[in-house]
């Protein structure tokens, strides 16, 4: 066992156990799935905003990167600032038009939700 594996222990601190397991808090990182596997849902939201208008992307299936990735390349896209927060793209303005239609030539599937 490595000097630092045990900082990654959850629950047991020490034990006589020789049998003993330990939990390590090691996920595997969910597997993207393909475009045309995805379903994505297109929203306009406003709360908590100050009163402006983001476009949300939601239901996005695989890694963090991927899903930077795609936002990195929606911001391109669209000419605007935009972010990842909580597995959500979050673009800045009303663009679910333009969001939905750059999604679907990519093969995304895609469903407006007004």
């Amino acid at each position: 066992m490595g000097s630092e594996n045990w900082k990654k222990r959850i629950g047991i601190v020490y034990s006589t156990n020789p049998e003993a397991q330990y939990d390590y808090d090691d996920e595997p990182e969910q597997v993207t799935l393909p475009p045309d596997k995805q379903n994505l849902r297109i929203s306009l939201d406003k709360k908590q905003r100050a009163g402006k208008k983001v476009t949300l992307v939601t239901g996005f299936v695989g890694t963090e990167a991927d899903l930077k990735d795609l936002c990195k390349m929606l911001k391109q896209a669209c000419g605007v600032g935009g972010a990842v927060k909580d597995g959500e793209l979050v673009i800045q303005g009303d663009l679910r038009d333009k969001v939905a239609q750059i999604l679907s030539a990519k093969a995304y599937r895609v469903k407006l939700i007004n």
